[in-house]
């Protein structure tokens, strides 16, 4: 009977991993259908940046006590994990609590340590519940968020505590029937919390806490290999993505815009003739209509938007009833992106759909946008909303010609006369004159 319940696990989680891999490998290579681009420079700032921002979550410390719950959350994710590295190993091996004969007394506090994390990742996922669901707090009842991303934010949070439920019941009846000598059970003293629950169990038999126990046991990590292939198709997919994407922030100065390298060349070849390229170039583009236009560290903000709505919650559009909502703009772009991935995978290759990022994202949202860098400030996980932003309005612009007439004088006076008034550059210093 054992070596089947050994055979079924080992069948269960090659199954979840490969499952796992796969939709990983699907996700990247989504990834890398943006436009190549280094960010390799300056690591030790980079591995700063992860330290900080993806491990230390130092921009969540601005709202303390939300930052408190939600780095529990993380840590028991992140910590707990190790007691599932010893569930692993006893369903492969048909053991049962594989480290406590090689590390005693510490095994005792390991556990404990895992309960308290467990019992506050349970309370702290209740919380958010509330808040969610009941406070309904402004930047969680938004439209964005209507259907299936609403839903998928209370799946996960009681998915949470469902496991750290069946974690807390694994070891109250595994002590239990230490309690009760049963063969196999070793003696591990009492849990912090566990200890407490195992005495109300006492009326027990020993066949029905080993029912539980067991229960609990495969549920426990069934739970998590389900969990595991939950992630690609959810917003909690940050939890690993945050990583990489902290490591390739951009370094450069909040603000600074990138120069469009095409209109540098077109402005160097008018200055030195001799330098433009002889022959049929190939078409200029200008900005991005479409995913394939954006650069890859675009495409992996938008697979690590959190959809928390902070960018949404400090852009000055979007608290003026403007149509524009960063945390939209992210949502939308991973949406085109998914799209396009299918394309890919029913047909060998991009068949072209007659859509693209415009589909999406309409022209008011992305005319509403100020350029403060509000959004890029106080993502969390280190998320550029703007990029996108200023990519879609430059192929409006210099693609489609798509611009309000305000605009165009200004364009006009910018390109005739070097600044925005319809001044000539000979007598923009008249009014100085005059003035003396």
């Amino acid at each position: 009977m054992q070596i089947l319940q050994q055979i079924l696990f080992a069948a269960c989680a090659a199954i979840a991993i490969w499952f796992f891999a796969k939709n990983i490998g699907i996700i990247r290579r989504n990834i890398f259908l943006g436009k190549d681009e280094d960010l390799s420079d300056n690591p030790s700032q980079r591995w700063k940046n992860l330290l900080l921002l993806a491990f230390g979550q130092k921009k969540m410390f601005r709202n303390p006590l939300v930052a408190v719950m939600h780095f529990i959350v993380y840590a028991g994710f992140v910590i707990i994990n190790l007691e599932v590295l010893e569930i692993v190993l006893d369903g492969i091996l048909g053991t049962h609590r594989l480290f406590l004969p090689y590390i005693g007394s510490l095994y005792t506090f390991l556990i404990n340590s895992f309960e308290l994390l467990a019992l506050g990742v349970l309370i702290a996922c209740v919380i958010f519940l509330i808040r969610r669901n009941i406070i309904k707090l402004k930047r969680f009842i938004s439209k964005d968020l209507d259907g299936w991303p609403h839903c998928d934010a209370n799946y996960i949070l009681i998915t949470e505590i469902v496991l750290m439920t069946l974690f807390l019941t694994m070891n109250s009846a595994d002590r239990a029937l230490q309690m009760q000598g049963a063969e196999h059970y070793h003696e591990t003293g009492d849990f912090v919390i566990s200890g407490i629950i195992a005495p109300m169990m006492e009326g027990f038999s020993t066949s029905a806490l080993i029912g539980i126990e067991r229960s609990a046991w495969w549920l426990h990590i069934l739970g998590i290999l389900a969990f595991l292939n939950y992630l690609p198709y959810s917003k909690h997919l940050h939890i690993l993505l945050a990583f990489p994407n902290a490591y390739y922030a951009r370094l450069e100065t909040v603000g600074k815009m990138d120069n469009m390298e095409n209109v540098q060349n077109e402005v160097k070849y008018m200055m030195q003739p001799e330098l433009a390229p002889t022959g049929d170039a190939a078409p200029m583009k200008f900005g991005a209509k479409d995913v394939f236009d954006l650069s890859w560290k675009n495409l992996l903000d938008s697979y690590s938007c959190t959809e928390c709505g902070r960018c949404s919650a400090a852009c000055p559009a979007t608290q003026t009833g403007k149509l524009l909502s960063p945390r939209k703009i992210m949502m939308d772009t991973r949406d085109r992106l998914e799209d396009v991935g299918k394309n890919i995978r029913a047909n060998g290759e991009f068949k072209d759909d007659g859509k693209n990022l415009f589909s999406h994202i309409t022209v008011e949202e992305l005319r509403a946008c100020t350029t403060c860098n509000a959004c890029v400030q106080e993502c969390p996980v280190s998320i550029s909303p703007l990029e996108i932003i200023l990519e879609l309005r430059r192929s409006l612009i210099m693609e489609d010609s798509n611009a309000p007439q305000e605009w165009n004088v200004m364009f006009g006076n910018i390109e005739n006369n070097f600044a925005p008034w319809k001044f000539s550059p000979d007598d923009r210093d008249k009014w100085v004159e005059e003035m003396s």
